[in-house]
């Protein structure tokens, strides 16, 4: 390997992120605000979303980032007559302040200010407010009535998006190409998934059930895309009723024949201009129809009701069916994540050679880790945007290298690298933090502190219904105990060569889900010095069932997925419990073992010494 790798990557990180100058947005504004005035309308809302409220969205859908400017991947713009807002979360508030005109957006926390609580401050009174119902979920459009009824105004659902009749180099819909999932690889058959779905409505007394997130089309219809980047999703629509045929709404240039004929065995295939047309179909008779109230547009609520059908907003069942992973899934997402493992454990045996030379920037980083994940023959893509940090970089926690803020990796300094790779078996995501030259006592204070919290999720054993918001607090009580704490989750949910963010459950402050056998989540504490350091460390567990002798309730506890060794330099043994060290060494032996015969002998010499006891 070459110090500084050259890979098709390379170009993405040298642009990625890059927005335009803040004087087209100031542009975009006056064309969007023209075309609301001929509207007859005071102000819209623009969403960073698509009708499927993804995470990562086609370039067509990347309206927000037209607008004002703004690339981040979370956020939102309110535009009045005389004045508009972005709003952020703080992820993004150093980001936004330097990628829009601020002379012509005023940059939001959304943290501090909620939307509507914006709207009703800055809307004047008896304004016309305007919203697009294919991009506002039902639960948002009750929340935006209530802000603009409060200032005396008029909630109004636009028939077509003013914005996009403004935008003219406007991208295309995405059409990619649609591939079946291989039976060994899916665990279950598309009629059992059916017939499980069904059997959950009628448990719940419902007549049908609307699938608008393409997460939970795709896994319940053994399929996978390439509409969006990082996650191979096909955007779609699933109606299955309780009884009866259900319906695939796709655009039928994705589907080769052969595709298309393993479908129909499953499902009415139809265009999704018809998707209006078969949900008053499906209504029509007055059924009752589950929404997911979080994700599905309100376009879809209004269109059933006032085909006479009833909406039962609630949680879809296909989520948790969805989150807990079968045998063969499982097995896939071992399988991928050995391979994951090697590719990242050469890539650290790389970084320790070159980095304290001091000749590596952040990009190089990426396109060497990215380099070494190409060379499986297997990766597919990455499953999100490497974070790469050096120095005070890795403070931001989301923080995306791109060619204009790329830094140099400094002895001295620590590295944290948070990444993560698409195999057709499975999906990975990891942490490592690394020290270039000698860390300071505090780095390594800091760096083990999170480490005990990480190990103490990593070794948790809790009965059956127990929720990650009671689990959160294991990773923090040693951050707690120096006055210290991270501003994130410890953990979220990931999918089967799916989204890298899959819900519903997550160890975090908010996660009220039960955790049950198969689901797969991150155990990634941290530790963030403004304009110093950042420190995360990531692993993928799964969780299993735990046999207790004596134990009067099912047991749960987590089984370790990701495999790569942690940095040594940053461990203080001294502050490790004699379990702890244990704890590591055994982890340690067990990423030499099955790591070990998958990387060259130079790898391999590097991992012995690294992964040696404490």
């Amino acid at each position: 390997m070459t110090q500084n790798p050259t890979t098709p990557f390379e170009a993405h990180y040298q642009s990625f992120g890059d927005a335009a100058a803040p004087e087209e947005g100031t542009r975009h504004l006056a064309l969007l605000r023209a075309e609301l005035a001929r509207r007859q309308l005071d102000g819209f809302l623009v969403p960073r979303a698509d009708a499927h409220q993804n995470e990562y969205v086609p370039p067509c859908d990347e309206r927000l980032a037209w607008l004002t400017g703004f690339t981040g991947s979370a956020g939102l713009a309110i535009v009045l007559t005389d004045e508009a807002a972005l709003l952020v979360d703080g992820r993004y508030t150093l980001q936004a302040a330097t990628q829009v005109d601020t002379a012509s957006f005023t940059v939001v926390p959304s943290f501090e200010v909620t939307a509507e609580q914006w709207i009703e401050a800055h809307l004047p009174a008896g304004a016309r407010f305007a919203y697009d119902p294919w991009l506002t979920t039902i639960d948002g459009v009750e929340k935006l009535r209530r802000a603009v009824s409060a200032v005396g105004g008029t909630l109004v659902a636009v028939d077509s998006n003013p914005l996009d009749a403004v935008w003219i180099e406007r991208p295309a819909a995405p059409t990619g190409r649609i591939s079946v999932r291989d039976p060994e690889l899916a665990g279950e058959s598309v009629p059992d998934k059916l017939a499980r779905i069904r059997t959950a409505l009628a448990a719940d007394k419902l007549d049908a059930l609307v699938l608008s997130d393409p997460h939970q089309v795709a896994w319940t219809f053994n399929i996978r895309g390439a509409d969006v980047a990082f996650t191979p999703l096909p955007l779609s629509w699933a109606i299955i009723p309780a009884e009866g045929r259900a319906s695939l709404l796709i655009d039928g240039r994705k589907l080769e024949p052969m595709v298309r004929r393993e479908l129909a065995f499953h499902a009415e295939i139809l265009e999704p201009v018809y998707f209006d047309d078969a949900l008053a179909l499906f209504a029509g008779s007055g059924a009752t129809i589950r929404l997911d109230q979080a994700t599905c547009p309100a376009h879809v609520a209004a269109r059933i009701e006032a085909s006479g059908g009833k909406v039962s907003k609630g949680a879809s069942p296909v989520a948790l069916m969805q989150a807990a992973k079968n045998a063969a899934e499982i097995a896939g997402m071992q399988a991928a994540h050995r391979r994951d493992g090697a590719a990242l454990t050469r890539f650290l045996a790389w970084f320790a050679r070159e980095a304290p030379a001091g000749n590596l920037t952040e990009i190089d980083a990426v396109c060497a880790l990215e380099t070494f994940r190409r060379e499986t023959n297997l990766m597919r893509d990455v499953s999100f945007p490497t974070i790469a940090g050096a120095g005070p970089n890795g403070a931001i926690v989301h923080y995306r290298v791109t060619g204009a803020t790329n830094r140099p990796i400094n002895p001295g300094e620590l590295f944290l690298i948070d990444s993560g790779a698409q195999y057709e078996d499975g999906t990975t995501d990891v942490t490592r933090t690394m020290a270039v030259g000698a860390p300071t006592a505090e780095m390594r204070d800091r760096y083990t502190r999170v480490l005990k919290g990480h190990l103490a999720i990593a070794r948790a054993v809790f009965p059956r219904g127990t929720a990650g918001a009671q689990l959160d607090p294991f990773a923090r009580q040693y951050l707690w105990a120096a006055g210290l704490d991270f501003e994130h989750g410890t953990g979220h949910g990931v999918g089967a060569y799916l989204s890298v963010h899959e819900g519903p459950a997550r160890i975090s402050k908010l996660g009220a889900v039960p955790l049950v056998p198969g689901m797969v989540l991150s155990n990634e504490p941290g530790y963030y010095k403004t304009g110093g350091f950042g420190i995360r460390i990531e692993n993928l567990q799964i969780v299993e069932e735990r046999e207790i002798a004596g134990a009067e309730k099912p047991t749960l506890a987590f089984g370790t997925l990701t495999l790569a060794p942690y940095e040594r330099a940053l461990i203080e043994p001294a502050l490790l419990s004699p379990e702890e060290r244990a704890q590591i060494d055994a982890y340690h032996a067990r990423v030499l073992a099955e790591i070990g015969p998958l990387v060259d002998e130079a790898t391999r010499a590097w991992l012995e010494s690294t992964t040696a006891p404490l």
